[in-house]
């Protein structure tokens, strides 16, 4: 794909509105919209991007033709299932980038570029596929590894924070202790949809005093508005399905 025609794919998410259909999908369907994309034909099309707080102009100027070439790899590898576990949802499945090495390695790489030099000591990772990619990020950017997980979980002392989901809520919790006042985190997880899950980490990490650097993942559904719900966090990711 030439540069041209990234940056005008790029350009083009930030115009696109959400769509009715996307909507009656959720409402449908009584699963979590973290699977959901709109099922449709453009749905099956990825657009290759990095993107966070800032314009994705001015994020696109920082990325070498290399990166640019790595993020089309990660994207195609990157499965779509139609109709699953319903009838009317997209998933997007990455089983299928952990079994090509070269992309996963390519993924992490991105993620462990942009961090390296941010002074983050702590890397907390979202139930369950944030476990995926959080530690050999922290690993490579020397910061510990913080598991962010479901009710009754982990064992000993926890603090909990409730979110609502699409039917209902949900708890994540995370050890006590496990993090200090003022240390700077970074929130990882595979994908963001709603922004949910994502929010209720960054408010489980603020209660205690952490600063929430930004939050990353690897593939974002814009239609869903997901970093609309972060406010002023920075949100970084690779692909955005579309």
């Amino acid at each position: 794909m030439s540069s041209l025609l990234l940056l005008s794919h790029i350009a083009a998410i930030g115009t696109q509105q959400p769509r009715e259909r996307t909507k009656r999908v959720i409402k449908k369907s009584g699963l979590s919209p973290f699977l959901l994309l709109n099922h449709s034909e453009k749905s099956n099309k990825k657009v290759y991007c990095v993107s966070s707080s800032s314009s994705r102009e001015t994020e696109e100027e920082k990325m070498s033709s290399t990166k640019d070439d790595r993020i089309a790899k990660i994207s195609s590898a990157i499965r779509v299932i139609p109709d699953f576990p319903k009838p009317g949802i997209m998933f997007q499945d990455i089983t299928t980038l952990l079994l090509d090495p070269k992309a996963f390695k390519d993924s992490i790489d991105l993620f462990v570029e942009r961090y390296k030099d941010q002074q983050i000591s702590v890397v907390a990772g979202i139930e369950a596929r944030g476990f995926i990619f959080g530690p050999p990020i922290a690993l490579a950017i020397g910061a510990k590894f913080v598991p962010m997980r479901k009710p009754k979980k982990l064992p000993g002392e926890v603090i909990s924070e409730e979110y609502s989901l699409e039917y209902g809520t949900d708890i994540m919790e995370m050890h006590v202790g496990a993090v200090e006042p003022g240390e700077r985190a970074l929130i990882i997880d595979d994908l963001i949809a709603t922004g949910g899950t994502l929010c209720a980490a960054i408010r489980l990490l603020e209660r205690v005093g952490v600063v929430v650097v930004e939050c990353a993942c690897l593939i974002e559904l814009p239609e869903l508005k997901g970093r609309d719900r972060l406010g002023d966090k920075p949100l970084f990711v690779l692909v955005s399905a579309d």
